[in-house]
């Protein structure tokens, strides 16, 4: 009866999740021998972007001690190296990892996805994920969603723009829907009115309030002021 009972509670793992697992067993083996035989002097971040590929791939595995800290090492050598793309890479990484630090690393996503100009489907991605962080009744998914829309405005053109503006603008209606209930266009009207969402010089501060709470004091793992002197005319 205990036998029967035992595989009867047991999951069964479909042929493809079998195929899957071993892919990406294969992909942390990969990656690990493939960091290993790195030379001692080796160009900086051609480390970080082994760090990272083996860092996805243990995160496939739910290896998340190993994901956090090889995606953290990547994290500090993408920093130091002034590439910003690459340290965003790593942010989401960490966040997805859901260890006790993980919404730090959140923070650090958005700061410099909004902070530098990358390309804005990161910062869409890290934005989002606030979004989806905030309760409902919280003006911090709706700074969120709009400071989205106003990097996509300014940081695209042509037909990406367009395209990114109507995922940007659906992640603002759905904010507002979620937050006070708003179904029209001209109760999304009142809404941004009232929230103050039309004006960046407004917005963007209280953005920037969201993130220093979501990191914390004393939690942030790089001087702000010293990358902000870094930021391209």
């Amino acid at each position: 009866m205990n036998q029967e009972k035992q595989e009867i509670d047991s999951p069964i793992e479909t042929s493809d999740a079998k195929e899957t697992r071993e892919f990406l067993a294969q992909k942390v083996q990969e990656f690990s021998d493939k960091l290993a035989a790195l030379p001692k002097v080796v160009a900086p971040m051609e480390k970080a972007r082994v760090l990272l590929d083996l860092a996805n791939a243990e995160l496939g595995m739910t290896q998340m001690s190993d994901v956090w800290n090889h995606a953290k090492e990547a994290f500090d050598i993408c920093i130091a190296n002034e590439e910003w793309q690459m340290a965003i890479e790593a942010c989401d990484l960490l966040y997805q990892t859901e260890l006790p630090s993980s919404i730090v690393a959140l923070g650090h996503g958005v700061w410099l996805s909004v902070t530098y100009p990358v390309e804005p489907e990161y910062t869409i991605n890290m934005l989002n994920y606030v979004i989806n962080e905030t309760p409902d009744d919280a003006d911090g998914a709706a700074l969120a969603a709009v400071t989205a829309h106003f990097i996509v405005d300014h940081r695209t053109e042509g037909r990406k723009k367009e395209d990114l503006k109507v995922i940007t603008a659906n992640m603002i209606a759905k904010v507002a829907e979620r937050h006070s209930k708003v179904e029209t266009q001209m109760g999304l009207d009142v809404w941004m009115d009232k929230l103050e969402l039309r004006d960046p010089d407004v917005f963007l501060p209280r953005m920037g309030l969201v993130v220093g709470a979501i990191v914390g004091d004393g939690n942030w793992w790089f001087d702000r002021d010293e990358l902000r002197a870094k930021i391209p005319d």
